[in-house]
């Protein structure tokens, strides 16, 4: 939000420079994110002076080219070749003297040179209203008044504003700060911190009357829970055209393009005093009467932006004797609006709903000053101050008169809110015991009044507009931003204790596979928990009636819980890879959530993402591509990290790999991996191969609590390594070959290695050849030749009885 800091002078008499004001708002909440400069012209006219051209000749080698001289107030007058066809001598002109910067319509700068043009000598220029940033015009050079001293500087002659805008970070909470009256509001309470007490200045709206009753328009509320206020007034004879040049500057100087004199004072007030208001062309308003409803939805309706848009039944709408003008709150309709040949209006001003507004704003897809204010609370008993003061705005720009009465519809009051105070619970959420005649000032400084007073306490009444101050706890957060955190002791001595806690936390486990995964070259990654609905298309898995479904969703996009980690991983994926990254290992720790049969449940995900090269490159590296054996070793890296070591292997099931594993222990599943289906990846224009891995970190916690870690000596007796080539079926897996040596020597053998996979010419057909090595170690003697080929006979034997192997 942009707030100048000259119209904030505007309701507040303050000397400090913008830079103390801007630190000062930073404390009291309203952080100040930057501080830009705006000059109405760019360059502020520095350089350009008033002159009067002495002579007028024609150039010698030029038709269309003036060699003049001009006086600027210098001992000598300068002398100017100039283009322009109106220059003539006698004429008082703006002069742009050498080193002067002047800026193109685009913002592009050029400096004033002295030249040579046709070979006479230039040293300045005459300017046209479009190359100071005056005008638009370019038909000649500007022409003065006679009355104008030479040599006086244009910047005192032109309305040039200098302001200082602050960039201010508003949270949505302070609903009360989204204008300039808000913000000066903030600030004089923290200037009363520093003994420094001023005026908070409103504009008047003393000579407010009616002039006449000439044209009534009826207004009729159908529907007063989403407009529990809402005014109105017309006002006759105004003549649509630009506005003023000081009401132009106020907009420019917060970002806003000037329209017309008519939504130019509207803008203005909204800006002023945080008020959105509407102007119709009363010339527009069939049957002279306006009715605040809802249609009934599929209605169409089309918009400023000349978009046609299908209503929904809970928006609101204002609407004439015949048709809808405007979708309320939010945005106005395209036939409804002010144009040039407008003569008469309705203005209205309003409080609606803020849950209805955000709704219809985020259905429509719309984002406007107005939607913005309304949906987050604006001050329900500032509506008719706020239309009094548009409909003088108005009539001071555009002419006109008061041609009815207001029209004013509250039929039940926002009250103010009473919240009762505590000294005892403010000095320990402070921390610091605060002077009780120091609360009341702050609180007196931000228009809470203070209705009661004991030894214990305050009874206070905080303002409608302040609907973020409910609590007792809000009124304590008010008075120390306003008092100042820099001002609140720290404590010399810190209090601490010591908890007990299990050492299979939850956070703590993820702390150490986090740890693990960083070390092999993963990036955590954090996803959001909001998803769309047509995800759960891509696997059959997913089911509709599972989803956790958004009551009122920030988008399409974002309208569901998410199922599965899978889809926002592969986001990031998608998303990394169009940025030239396309060699990814990524993890994540989060929930998904469902709904089964209207029971709500979250389980906990750890899942891996891994696509592209292993490493990155180099010259004495070999660079391998990211395979399925790879991802098996990360996964068993981190089973084995929890001490998780006996489980079952399985064919994955998931309909999202087109090969993969599942692991288990007993019926308690553990994780999944695979290599992804390519038409899932189809769907987020990912062509290379991405490896995925989903762990059931419920589970994973549970199984991990059940194993203890037991630490033994280290042998002192040699190991033995034997191997074997083994001629094999080719449906015949390692796994097999690991399991039958496991049970027949399992004492004895401490490793089993596949170290070479051979098939191709000189094997039979239907066979593959296996290298096995295995690891033989006895932890209280050394092993005898006769031992160890006993050892192998046995497994040899096993072997070929259990697998049909061979020796080779």
């Amino acid at each position: 939000m942009k707030i100048s800091y000259n119209w904030l002078k505007q309701f507040i008499k303050i000397s400090w420079d913008a830079e103390q004001a801007g630190e000062l708002l930073t404390n009291l909440g309203l952080e100040v994110e930057g501080i830009e400069e705006y000059q109405s012209v760019k360059g502020g006219l520095n350089g350009v002076v008033v002159g009067k051209v002495l002579t007028c000749d024609k150039h010698p080698n030029a038709d269309r080219l003036k060699v003049t001289t001009v006086d600027i107030g210098e001992k000598e007058p300068l002398k100017i070749v100039c283009g322009a066809p109106n220059v003539a001598a006698g004429q008082i002109v703006p002069v742009a003297t050498i080193g002067t910067k002047l800026y193109s319509a685009e913002g592009e700068e050029w400096t004033i040179k002295k030249g040579k043009i046709r070979g006479e000598e230039s040293h300045g220029m005459i300017c046209a209203e479009d190359e100071l940033g005056l005008g638009t015009s370019h038909d000649g050079i500007m022409v003065l008044d006679k009355s104008l001293k030479v040599g006086t500087s244009a910047a005192d002659i032109f309305e040039i504003e200098d302001d200082k805008v602050f960039e201010i970070g508003l949270t949505p909470n302070r609903a009360d700060g989204m204008s300039h009256l808000g913000v000066a509001r903030d600030l004089r309470a923290g200037l009363m911190q520093h003994d420094i007490k001023l005026e908070l200045i409103t504009p008047s709206t003393s000579a407010y009357h009616v002039d006449n009753r000439k044209l009534k328009i009826d207004v009729e509320v159908k529907d007063l829970e989403k407009a529990p206020r809402y005014c109105g007034v017309t006002i006759s004879g105004i003549k649509v055209n630009e506005s003023p040049t000081w009401l132009q500057n106020r907009l420019k100087a917060i970002g806003l393009s000037p329209i017309n004199n008519i939504v130019d004072a509207t803008n203005y007030v909204l800006h002023e005093l945080g008020q959105p208001l509407h102007a119709f062309d009363a010339a527009k308003i069939n049957g002279n009467k306006v009715v605040v409803k809802t249609l009934r939805s599929g209605t169409k309706f089309t918009t400023l932006d000349e978009v046609e848009r299908e209503l929904h039944q809970d928006d609101l709408m204002i609407c004439d004797g015949d048709k809808p003008m405007c979708i309320a709150g939010v945005f106005g309709g395209i036939h409804s609006g002010v144009t040039e040949a407008t003569t008469s209006i309705f203005l209205e001003s309003a409080y609606f709903d803020p849950i209805s507004i955000r709704k219809t704003a985020k259905r429509h897809g719309l984002n406007t000053d107005a939607s913005f204010r309304f949906e987050r609370g604006i001050d329900p008993n500032i509506t008719e101050y706020a239309l009094k003061r548009a409909a003088l705005l108005i009539m001071e720009v555009a002419g006109g008169e008061i041609t009815s009465d207001i029209f004013d519809s509250y039929p039940t009051k926002i009250m103010d809110n009473e919240v009762r105070l505590s000294f005892e619970n403010a000095k320990k959420l402070i921390g610091q015991e605060i002077p009780k005649e120091t609360i009341k000032s702050i609180l007196s400084s931000l228009e809470i009044k203070v209705n009661s007073v004991t030894e214990t306490g305050l009874g206070l009444l905080v303002p409608a507009y302040r609907n973020d101050v409910t609590r007792e706890a809000d009124v304590i957060e008010e008075i120390l931003r306003v008092y100042g955190y820099n001002n609140i002791d720290t404590t010399e001595k810190l209090n601490a204790s010591i908890s007990h806690t299990d050492k299979f936390e939850d956070y703590k486990l993820q702390n150490i596979v986090g740890d693990q995964l960083v070390s092999q070259g993963f990036y955590e990654i954090m996803a959001n928990s909001l998803s769309t609905a047509a995800y759960i298309n891509l696997s059959e898995d997913l089911k509709e009636d599972h989803n956790v479904v958004m009551v009122n969703p920030l988008s399409q996009d974002l309208g569901v819980m998410r199922q599965s980690l899978l889809f926002s991983g592969l986001e990031a994926v998608a998303y990394n890879i169009n940025r030239k990254r396309s060699d990814l290992k990524l993890f994540e720790f989060g929930q998904t959530y469902h709904d089964f049969n209207g029971n709500r449940e979250e389980h906990k995900h750890l899942t891996l993402l891994v696509t592209g090269k292993r490493t990155n490159e180099a010259w004495n590296g070999l660079n391998k591509t990211s395979d399925f054996f790879y991802l098996k070793g990360i996964i068993t890296s981190v089973l084995q990290r929890l001490g998780i070591t006996n489980y079952n292997e399985s064919p994955v099931k998931d309909d999202i790999f087109s090969e993969g594993l599942s692991l288990s222990l007993g019926k308690i599943k553990l994780a999944s991996f695979g290599i992804l289906r390519k038409p899932v990846l189809k769907h987020f224009d990912i062509s290379q191969e991405v490896l995925f891995s989903d762990f059931n970190w419920d589970n994973i916690l549970k199984v991990s609590k059940r194993n203890s870690i037991t630490f033994t000596d280290i042998p002192k007796y040699p190991e033995v390594r034997r191997d074997f080539a083994l001629l094999l079926d080719e449906p015949i897996t390692f796994e097999s070959i690991y399991k039958l040596a496991k049970q027949s020597k399992r004492k004895l053998l401490k490793d089993i290695n596949l170290f070479d996979v051979y098939q191709g010419k000189n094997l039979p057909k239907g066979k593959k050849s296996y290298a096995v090595s295995f690891t033989l170690q006895d932890e209280h003697k050394t092993l005898t030749d006769k031992q160890i080929d006993k050892i192998m006979s046995k497994l040899q034997q096993s072997f070929e009885k259990e697998l049909g192997a061979e020796l080779r």
